[in-house]
């Protein structure tokens, strides 16, 4: 680490550490030690070098973890392989700002503060991780946390601080290590291990608990794998009802296996309750004509419309339609740039101009809840779902279970449908609700509200699965108070940097 090539090196080697600490890699371990080349590299730098090597490191990381962008709007969005390519480099260097800005700010606090800015390092970083959730639209998808979703009873801490509150213990423990390498002093390192154990150990106390019973129904999620490289408009209606039949035959499946309320993924099927076309309407009566034969719930994803045109508006829906023709329906709120709109249409209104894959869709306005047997659920779609305080807002207003429904086909078998899925497992685990995910082409699967995978589909495949839903009532401590420890970490980052930059050098 004495030259600038080994510094280089160190800061890429703790970006690639943590990034394969992510599925498919699945080495969850790494994620315990990937900061601490970083950190060995920022104790010795002033804060402008921090930056540097804080974006090296995040540039590595969010290189590695999200390399199957490109393959998306060069395959779907006709891009060119130069621009695709363009696109997710823009991305990742944007991301890797936040690295960055964890080396400055840290090697700044150092330099004036140098023990204190140990015990600042967690902070600092889960401050960042928050505002990558919400600057520009938001996107945190590469949250330290997200990593330990196969370490059962860690995962638990997530009830009380959310997946931040992961992030901030893998920090912790990084920093307190590389503390103890400086001071030459075990205290440091063996507090923060004690720590540490101590919360496994009320996890592992926390998974013994006897799981009521009480309310509890049958439910399955259907998985028709219906390939993104469908276009609707080019099909025949003959080939669309093929597709839809066999939804069909897949709800009647699970019907005949005990389920009342039968899920279907988002676009599976071109589905429209509100549109006047009597293609549309004739897949309402046979879909009305399957609930009322088995006096069974369907929770739907369609495409709703209002308005006339040319002013109509698109909204992204989750409907359920019970047997005795009543329905809700859910707009998806928190859409996806680039994706479902053009976010900041002043700047970036030239990119539509060069792909047709970017839609004009409108978002919800609140979190509307469903009801199934007395019981209300929340079911937030697709991309919502890595978004923790969204889907807190659905149990705070009474949601007894979650759904999410989504589309990952555009991913292939790349890592995205495993990290997507890992994700969605978190909400259930913040919240203490089951979450059933209903995914086109996969992965779907049922969590119980420990963060237990009860089973799950594989990508690329037609399925069923069943399983016992239990809903409940009460509230975790993150769902009832949010994201304090991001908020506190924003507070104490900011007052410890003015501190640094006033204090006068000794």
């Amino acid at each position: 680490m004495k030259t600038r090539g080994g510094r280089i090196l160190f800061a890429l080697l703790s970006g690639v550490l943590a990034a394969v600490s992510f599925p498919k890699f699945n080495l969850s371990f790494f994620i315990w030690i990937s900061l601490i080349p970083l950190f060995l590299i920022l104790i010795r730098n002033k804060s402008g070098t921090g930056f540097f090597y804080g974006l090296l490191a995040g540039f590595a990381y969010y290189a590695v973890i999200l390399y199957w962008i490109p393959s998306v709007p060069a395959h779907y969005g006709n891009l060119s392989p130069v621009l695709s390519i363009l696109i997710y480099l823009l991305l990742v260097f944007y991301l890797a700002l936040y690295w960055a800005a964890f080396g400055f700010l840290f090697s700044a606090i150092h330099r004036k503060f140098p023990g204190l800015a140990f015990l600042a390092a967690p902070f600092i970083w889960t401050g960042l991780e928050y505002g990558i959730t919400y600057v520009f639209t938001g996107f945190p998808w590469g949250l330290l946390g997200y990593t330990q979703s196969g370490n059962l009873p860690f995962l638990q801490t997530a009830a009380v601080a959310g997946v931040y509150g992961l992030s901030f213990l893998i920090v912790l423990l990084q920093s307190a290590f590389v503390l103890s390498i400086v001071r030459c002093k075990r205290a440091p390192f063996f507090a923060a291990l004690a720590l540490i154990l101590a919360v496994h150990s009320a996890g592992f106390l926390t998974l013994k608990k006897v799981m009521p019973s009480k309310q509890t129904f049958p439910a399955a999620v259907i998985q028709g794998n219906v390939s993104s490289d469908i276009y609707w408009e080019a099909m025949s209606q003959e080939e669309i009802f093929k597709l839809f039949d066999h939804h069909l035959d897949l709800s009647r499946q699970a019907y005949e296996q005990g389920a009342r309320l039968i899920i279907w993924p988002e676009f599976t099927v071109p589905l429209c309750f509100s549109c006047p076309e009597g293609f549309y309407q004739t897949m309402e009566d046979r879909l009305i004509g399957f609930v009322r034969e088995t006096q069974s719930s369907l929770l739907l994803g369609t495409n709703e419309t209002a308005g006339q045109r040319p002013d109509i508006l698109y909204y992204n829906t989750v409907l359920a339609l019970h047997p005795d023709l009543s329905q809700s329906r859910y707009y998806k709120m928190h859409l996806v740039p680039f994706g479902e709109y053009t976010p900041y249409k002043k700047i970036f209104s030239f990119i539509e101009s060069v792909t047709h894959a970017i839609g004009d869709v409108t978002p919800g306005t609140q979190p509307v809840l469903h009801e199934f047997r007395g019981v209300r659920f929340g079911s937030p779609i697709c991309y919502e779902v890595i978004f923790p305080n969204l889907v807190r807002t659905f149990v705070r207003k009474g949601a007894g279970f979650l759904v999410t429904i989504t589309n990952d086909g555009w991913y292939g078998t790349s890592p995205a449908p495993y990290q997507h899925f890992l994700i969605a497992a978190f909400r259930a685990v913040e919240n203490r609700r089951f979450l059933l995910r209903a995914a086109t082409t996969g992965i779907s699967g049922v969590v119980d509200p420990y963060g237990r995978i009860l089973s799950r589909s594989r990508l690329m495949t037609s399925d069923v699965l069943n399983a016992d839903v239990t809903p409940s009532e009460t509230l975790t401590f993150y769902t009832r108070t949010g994201d304090i420890l991001p908020l506190v970490s924003l507070t104490l980052t900011a007052a410890l940097f003015m501190l640094a930059v006033f204090k006068k050098a000794t």
